[in-house]
């Protein structure tokens, strides 16, 4: 299923989808190239969030190239194997998304709590496991939303009530029973939400608690003013991936539902970019030496 049939839409989204897709690429790939050549952002911060950028490029090219080939062409159609390959990619780069996003509140919370530690607790080792077990972890979570979709052994002629084959969907076709279905998607969601959120409300209570300890204005906001980036794309990422939920719940429109989905696999890794750019001073000033430097 399109996101609309209308003939004369379909110029406008495919421009719309090309623009979005390539102002995310590039985006997060100039924060990945500041990250590698400013040596001022080589800290844990940062390496952090140079693999975020790389998951969000991830992230968004599993849809989005795919849509603007069937916007060009006028063909809804996907092979079994394509499907079940576009969602493996998709569940690995939205739950490596949601990890690095925990792993990011751990390293502000002990930065936070812990300063003088810092360093020694967040060593080039530490980061570099963190960073491989959350991959490793959303592979196997991959594995998982296969297994159960492997049980429906070959589909033909279906119709996906999105603008690409989200897991939602996949299940709802391999669970035809409702309990079962629901048992399913609670399962998953658990693990793909509940326990990186838990995570990231914990170092969000410690860092609270210790920043409220500090007796001067300033030291508070300097402890904050380190969290507000994070803080928001948590905010964003979380925040349009349970209004979608919300309303694909709520919602008997398939295609409200496909539109809902946009803001999470589109528009939210297209403004991440943004956020660390325009609220983060050392990114600002890694670009302001890198205009320099060309210049």
């Amino acid at each position: 299923m399109g996101l609309s049939e209308d003939p004369d839409l379909q110029p406008v989204l495919f421009g719309l989808f090309l623009n979005m897709y390539l102002v995310t690429v590039l985006g997060n790939l100039l924060i990945i190239l500041i990250i590698i050549f400013d040596s001022h952002l080589h800290t844990p911060m940062y390496f952090f969030l140079s693999n975020l950028s790389l998951a969000d490029v991830c992230f968004i090219s599993t849809t989005v190239p795919r849509l603007i080939v069937d916007i060009k062409t006028q063909s809804r159609v996907i092979s079994y194997e394509g499907c079940l390959t576009q969602m493996s990619l998709f569940i690995i780069s939205g739950c490596f998304d949601d990890m690095l996003l925990a792993v990011m509140a751990y390293d502000r919370f002990v930065a936070i709590c812990h300063p003088l530690q810092y360093h020694v607790i967040m060593n080039p080792h530490l980061c570099a496991c963190l960073v491989l077990v959350s991959f490793l972890f959303s592979l196997f979570y991959s594995q998982l939303h296969n297994f159960i979709a492997l049980h429906f052994v070959y589909f033909k002629n279906v119709e996906i009530a999105n603008f690409f084959c989200e897991p939602s969907q996949i299940i709802n076709l391999v669970c035809s029973d409702t309990i079962t279905k629901n048992i399913v998607m609670y399962f998953f969601g658990s693990i793909s939400a509940f326990f990186p959120l838990l995570g990231i409300f914990f170092s969000y209570y410690k860092i609270i608690s210790s920043t409220l300890s500090i007796s001067s204005s300033g030291g508070k906001y300097k402890a904050f003013s380190t969290c507000g980036s994070h803080l928001s794309v948590v905010c964003l990422f979380y925040g349009t991936a349970i209004g979608v939920y919300l309303h694909s719940a709520l919602s008997h429109s398939p295609r409200n539902s496909a539109v809902a989905s946009v803001l999470y696999t589109v528009v939210t890794p297209m403004l991440n970019p943004f956020i660390y750019s325009l609220r983060n001073r050392d990114i600002k000033s890694a670009l302001w030496r890198l205009q320099s430097r060309i210049l």
